[in-house]
């Protein structure tokens, strides 16, 4: 099984290299991406769940509708992409059910950064994919939490898949700067021995960042962003789909997995 997800928000990344990039343009870009987003998948035939930030959902009605109307699942990204209040968790998903009409299942907090399964259940949430069970200097230090799917609290939760061996990432960043060969036999071994792939992405990936120097954007964030990033996506889709592999969103994941779940 396969779970694509993409954090839909708006982009931010330039204030934390202290670009004052207008709110406007952040949701230009982050638009931007979706749309090539949505358009390789329609092309591909599969579905995905987009974890969205109330704010870019309040700024984007026709691209959430979009969303809804491909069948892809809508998730939460909490309120606003840059702060956070735990007020966030059930404000974001009753606005992102007032605006679409879906129920709002999931819950990913933005940048994966910690949040307590209490809350989240009593915010209404079934699953939560907010860990990222790996050492990343600066970022994360997981490694004695699960690697795989656990129930904390009532709550599901779905980690971002890493490699078995080492526990090497399989997010957005590695594949950007990965040859991508080696990331697809790193995450088919990866499948082969948990059953599933759950990876995400973001929109402004898709967006020709190297024609933007301005924004002053690593290199490791450039590197392979725009059309590079969307035959990236297309490749990764069509290598699992020649492999035979299901493309779920993380609801049926849900539905599937949480009976035999494990407290931890």
């Amino acid at each position: 099984m396969i779970l694509l997800s993409f954090d839909t928000e708006e982009f931010d990344v330039p204030l934390e290299h202290h670009v004052d990039l207008p709110f406007e343009e952040q949701m230009h870009v982050s638009r931007y991406g979706t749309e090539k987003i949505l358009d390789c998948l329609k092309q591909e035939k599969v579905r995905a769940t987009f974890f969205c930030t109330a704010n870019f959902a309040m700024h984007a009605p026709g691209i959430m509708q979009r969303i809804r109307e491909e069948g892809h699942e809508i998730a939460s990204h909490g309120y606003r992409h840059g702060s956070f209040r735990e007020s966030d968790l059930k404000d974001s998903r009753d606005k992102l059910r007032e605006l679409t009409g879906c129920p709002v299942r999931g819950y990913r907090m933005a940048r994966m950064m910690p949040v307590t399964e209490r809350a989240v259940y009593e915010a209404g949430y079934e699953y939560n994919s907010s860990l990222n069970p790996t050492f990343i200097p600066g970022c994360y230090m997981h490694l004695s939490v699960p690697r795989t799917y656990f129930l904390q609290e009532n709550v599901l939760q779905i980690p971002a898949s890493v490699t078995p061996w080492f526990r090497f990432p399989l997010f957005w960043l590695a594949y950007h700067n990965l040859p991508a060969s080696l990331y697809r036999w790193l995450a088919n071994r990866t499948v082969k021995h948990d059953g599933y792939l759950a990876t995400y992405f973001h929109p402004w990936e898709f967006y020709p960042l190297n024609e933007r120097p301005e924004l002053k954007m690593p290199f490791i964030i450039r590197n392979h962003s725009g059309n590079r990033m969307e035959k990236r996506l297309t490749a990764l889709i069509r290598y699992f789909r020649e492999k035979g592999r299901e493309f779920i969103t993380y609801s049926e994941f849900t539905d599937r997995v949480r009976p035999q779940a494990v407290e931890k």
